[in-house]
């Protein structure tokens, strides 16, 4: 097998289209089409079946990508190793995360590091809720695993690694608690807690919206700046937040329910640092936590892979 054939097999399998498999390969779309037919016409079936809305992995592709899978990673982490030594890196790369799902995805990458880059020493940190960036932008951190949008001209990133379901923390006895599902018209009904510190506007509207699809207004709540605070406010009855859908699990706490929504748009989670600072070690760390965040997704219905 040649070694494009493989990758785009890979790529094709993870995005399940055409157009981003081409724009991630830097080819045209007749091309990636050309490679699969290729390996195709080299296994002797179908890998992935076509129609005009969606691709699809056969049974066939979806054995191949699960043989072929750890064997790219090893070689990627062989030359990854080479071009390490060669570049003599030997560093120290501070990265911040958001919250618990991204700070899972960033201490599963650092371990893998540690194997595939011995020279490279990776420190954690928590970005905080009330200045999301901050720190980076001071140079605490090198790169961060955060929520999008990020829309900072002095920032730049890479591709959405996750997406994540959104939920409504509320008090346990508001009428909204005993839903199973809610929708972004109901916050018309809530007050939602809102962030105090230095937030873009844009940040915020995502985490706090004004006003409801319709137009509706949506009251502001007291302020916080962390998420124990705003978790004692819910559970005091005094507003609710809109959250991941990984908060239920690390933040169960008396007095709050947390009701899934049947409308809202995901949460998205990408890789950022300062402009003009994607150095060799960010670009490793990057590879490493899509590889991580992968698998994750795999473990987690509520989450998904996505490359935009």
């Amino acid at each position: 097998m040649e070694r494009d054939e493989l990758e785009c097999f890979l790529l094709l399998s993870e995005e399940l289209h055409f157009g981003r498999t081409a724009d991630r390969m830097r080819l045209s779309r007749a091309r990636v089409s050309q490679l699969v037919q290729r390996l195709e016409r080299r296994v002797g079936a179908p890998l992935f079946t076509r129609t005009s809305r969606r691709v699809a992995l056969t049974s066939l592709g979806r054995q191949l990508r699960a043989d072929l899978e750890p064997h790219h990673r090893a070689i990627e982490a062989a030359l990854e190793r080479a071009a390490t030594t060669a570049r003599g890196i030997d560093a120290v790369l501070h990265v911040g995360f958001s919250n618990p799902l991204t700070g899972e995805i960033v201490i599963k990458a650092a371990d893998a590091l540690r194997i595939t880059h011995p020279g490279l020493a990776v420190e954690i940190c928590e970005v905080p809720l009330a200045d999301p960036y901050g720190q980076l932008r001071k140079g605490e951190f090198d790169v961060q695993l955060t929520e999008l949008p990020v829309r900072e001209e002095d920032l730049g990133g890479g591709p959405r690694l996750l997406a994540e379901e959104r939920i409504l923390a509320v008090h346990s006895a508001h009428p909204l608690a005993s839903r199973d599902t809610v929708s972004l018209e109901d916050l018309a009904d809530v007050p939602l807690l809102t962030i105090i510190g230095n937030v873009p506007d844009y940040w915020l509207e995502h985490h706090v919206p004004a006003r409801t699809p319709s137009g509706r207004p949506i009251a502001r709540g007291p302020g916080m700046t962390n998420m124990q605070e705003a978790l004692m406010l819910v559970a005091g009855g005094k507003g609710a937040l809109l959250a991941p859908a990984h908060t239920a699990t690390y933040y169960a706490r008396p007095g709050v329910v947390y009701v899934p929504f049947a409308d809202a748009a995901p949460t998205g989670y990408g890789l950022v640092w300062r402009a003009g600072h994607a150095t060799a070690v960010v670009g490793a760390f990057a590879r490493t936590a899509r590889a991580v965040a992968r698998e994750v997704a795999q473990d987690d219905a509520r989450s998904t892979v996505a490359s935009r």
